[in-house]
């Protein structure tokens, strides 16, 4: 626009030399082109305008296009670390589960050998006690002896004939075989100072028939006391 100034101010000097050299015919003909100039400057300068403001419109929609390719990678870019934080996250999962699989597989071997430990225990606690209710009638023949068995599977052992003034007094001891699969007496009627000596000497020699004498020799001492 400054330029369309700039070149009608030259055409008016120049219009105006024009007149102080030349006629008014001359001057017709110079102004009819005159104006043919102007409309042709005119119809440019629209033209031109019009290309401008179309340019202009061009450069905010690429501007516009651009901002809009700016976001979407920006937004690429959090949507990747995203991922990526997503992907570590699941390999720690992988990890974790691993180690949960893992651990679930050494407990369930672990308890699977503890259920072994215990049947094999079970089983020893039960041969020893149908041995020694197979011991029982033997027991009572001789030694005066009454074999009970009571709860959680304890067996009450009871002697008579062993006070010469009142036979039936009972003397009795509980015995249990415990989870090292021992012998170990629970209770003694009267009580017993050797008790202790006789349960850890069935321990370590396994002969049961003479802890079950030796006690009942420790009730016929006590008794004449």
């Amino acid at each position: 626009e400054d330029e369309i100034i700039l070149f009608e101010k030259e055409m008016k000097e120049f219009w105006t030399k024009l007149k102080n050299i030349y006629g008014t015919e001359q001057i017709s003909q110079t102004l009819a082109l005159k104006d043919s100039c102007k409309e042709s400057i005119k119809v440019l300068s629209e033209k031109w305008s019009k290309k401008l403001k179309e340019g202009d419109l061009m450069i905010d929609k690429i501007q516009e296009y651009s901002n809009e390719i700016l976001q979407q990678s920006q937004r690429i870019s959090e949507n990747q670390e995203h991922l990526t934080e997503i992907k570590s996250n699941l390999s720690q999962e992988e990890e974790q589960k691993k180690d949960l699989t893992d651990s679930i597989q050494e407990l369930k071997e672990e308890l699977m050998k503890k259920k072994e430990i215990i049947s094999s225990k079970n089983k020893a606690t039960k041969e020893r006690l149908e041995r020694l209710c197979k011991s029982k009638e033997l027991f009572e023949e001789r030694l005066g002896l009454e074999i009970r068995r009571i709860h959680n599977e304890q067996l009450q052992f009871i002697f008579r004939y062993i006070d010469h003034k009142d036979p039936d007094k009972p003397y009795m001891f509980t015995l249990s075989i415990n989870e090292q699969g021992d012998y170990e007496v629970t209770s003694c009627t009267p009580p017993l100072d050797c008790i202790a000596e006789f349960q850890l000497k069935v321990r370590e020699t396994n002969n049961f028939s003479a802890f079950v004498a030796n006690i009942r020799k420790a009730f016929t001492a006590l008794s004449y006391k």
